[in-house]
């Protein structure tokens, strides 16, 4: 800071001691010795204080990066899954889109023969197929069978189980 050597040091203590006199040059040596001790501690004490706000402002610089570079990943991440929605949205219409007439293969359904109801009546012993004949489902079928609109078709549901107490009936 001052730019003092050995030989200017020691011409400054010899014009003290001829001016302050050997009992006064203790005394002032301790005095100038506990103001430079406290100059170095103020100085000391503000280099500290700046090193801590550096640090501090170092800091708040590296965490507002973060931020921002966490808030550009997650508008990547956004764009990204925005268009993997579109890509997925526009697969689904593509698959959903109905096909042309021309394009379209209509496979036909096999058609299983409508169930007749047995009767004891003379018309079920005439020689006209079964299959022609529209069957009236009876009161017992309509509670064990629906019928297909589609097809105009009975469908049986299978049958039911009898309650436990008419199973053990002799």
């Amino acid at each position: 800071m001052f730019d003092i050597g050995f030989s200017e040091l020691l011409l400054i203590a010899v014009v003290a001691l001829v001016v302050l006199g050997p009992e006064r040059l203790p005394k002032a040596a301790r005095f100038a010795g506990l103001w430079v001790r406290r100059a170095r501690n103020q100085w000391d004490s503000v280099k500290q204080e700046l090193e801590r706000e550096l640090h501090a402002e170092e800091l708040k610089r590296n965490l507002q990066d973060v931020r921002q570079s966490m808030q550009q990943a997650e508008a990547g991440l956004r764009d990204q899954a925005g268009q993997v929605r579109e890509q997925a949205d526009a697969f689904k219409r593509e698959v959903e889109l109905p096909e042309s007439a021309a394009e379209r293969v209509i496979e036909p359904r096999p058609i299983e023969p409508r169930p007749v109801a047995p009767t004891a009546t003379p018309e079920a012993a005439s020689p006209v197929p079964a299959e022609s004949e529209p069957s009236q489902p009876t009161a017992a079928a309509d509670s064990q069978a629906v019928t297909d609109a589609e097809f105009n078709r009975s469908i049986a549901l299978g049958d039911v189980p009898a309650p436990a107490s008419q199973e053990r009936s002799p």
